[in-house]
């Protein structure tokens, strides 16, 4: 057990890796929230433990589980985002290959948190049924409006589009290793939910209003166990673009060594015109590459992304988007010349862009392909609705 601090609450707790539990009397999904993934944003370790033990002590009518899992409790301990590396960027491939083999060595730090939360997660899958919903909450060195961090997948949107706040898509194309990820690659619904600011006594709130909603989106209980009308109108306030989906244009990205300083006054959302001054990089004026909005600027000591620069997306082709997916118009693909499967696996296509000259991101993401660049001439993308697990979201949607 560690102890947290939340400064806006003024209260201290304590919490294992589990922050709380809940069986149901009746069958149900499992849905699974994360707090504390970053040692500094500790509202939704808060948030988690305030609902848990408000709706055991109520007594409420639960379907299925539930369960608060806190992220890295020594960074918690310590309030700082990390101790040595960011845990919410270790998931990868290669990472999560080590994990399943058991063969980890001596773990320390962020690398003993993350094999203790893959444990974690495997001993209740293991033991629980499915659906499986995955919720992660964070919040955010600037103020900011509550947003919802999407992996671009049907199943993902079919199920975010429940929420009155706004959406972002494509961030998987610009982080590599988030915990959600990791798990959207097994095909279950995940994503992740900003609050507000780490010391602001709104994003405790929000994350309680978040989780409730959260709650009965998934099935797990019903509106008329809780004051449904409330929460969601708290979240519905919180922006004029409520409904308003947003995708990932830009990241600019700090290097080992770098001494960045974004300029003040920025917030999330904010409007920016191309060329506008909007930070410091090792005494170098960065400007603004695109006009369009300001997302996640960073004002604080640890983190590798300084800024992002986000689009809204008009709904025809969110629309046009779900079609084309649908069509499994993407199977052909590797008949193209310029394209070929990554591996024998077939869950990734290298692209020649000297040879493909059509395959522009916006292409891309209407076929539902999320892209990395691998150098100047070549792209690798992976299809995210290849790996859904769709029959088992619409078996349970459809009872």
């Amino acid at each position: 057990m560690i102890k947290v601090h939340n400064k806006a609450l003024d209260r201290t707790i304590e919490t294992g890796r589990i922050i709380g539990h809940i069986e149901g009397r009746k069958k149900g999904p499992t849905v699974i929230f994360f707090g504390g993934m970053h040692g500094n944003e500790n509202s939704g370790v808060f948030a988690l433990h305030q609902v848990l033990a408000d709706l055991q002590h109520k007594k409420k009518q639960i379907n299925g589980h539930i369960y608060g899992i806190a992220g890295n409790l020594r960074a918690l301990e310590k309030g700082q985002r990390y101790c040595t590396e960011d845990l919410n960027r270790l998931w990868t491939a290669d990472r999560i290959k080590i994990l399943e083999t058991g063969e980890v060595g001596d773990l320390q730090d962020e690398k003993l948190e993350q094999y203790e939360i893959h444990q974690t997660l495997r001993s209740i899958m293991s033991e629980r049924e499915g659906p499986f919903y995955f919720m992660d909450l964070h919040t955010t060195s600037s103020e900011t409006i509550p947003f919802i961090v999407v992996n671009d997948s049907l199943l993902n949107r079919k199920f975010t589009e429940q929420y009155p706040v706004p959406m972002i898509l494509g961030v998987e194309e610009y982080l590599d290793g988030p915990i959600l990820s990791h798990i959207n690659e097994l095909g279950y619904v995940s994503f992740g939910y900003e609050a507000g600011q780490h010391d602001d006594l709104a994003s405790y709130q929000n994350q309680i209003a978040f989780i409730y909603l959260s709650l009965v989106f998934s099935e797990i209980i019903g509106q008329e166990e809780i004051d449904y009308f409330h929460y969601y109108q708290q979240l519905a306030k919180t922006s004029a673009t409520s409904r308003d989906i947003f995708e990932i244009r830009f990241r600019f990205r700090i290097h080992e060594g770098d001494r960045f300083e974004m300029r003040p006054g920025f917030v999330n959302f904010q409007k920016v015109k191309k060329g506008q001054e909007m930070a410091i990089r090792n005494g170098k004026t960065v400007i603004a590459s695109h006009t369009g909005r300001v997302f996640m600027p960073l004002y604080q000591s640890q983190g590798k992304e300084g800024f992002f620069e986000i689009k809204k997306v008009h709904p025809f082709f969110l629309r046009l988007s779900a079609v084309l997916r649908k069509t499994k118009l993407a199977h052909i693909l590797p008949l193209l010349p310029g394209i070929k499967w990554q591996s024998a696996s077939y869950d990734a296509l290298v692209v020649n862009l000297k040879i493909a000259r059509f395959f522009t991101k916006p292409f891309l993401h209407l076929l539902g392909y999320r892209s990395k660049q691998v150098n100047r001439t070549h792209l690798t993308i992976k299809n995210r609705e290849a790996s859904s697990r769709t029959d088992e979201y619409d078996a349970d949607w459809n009872n």
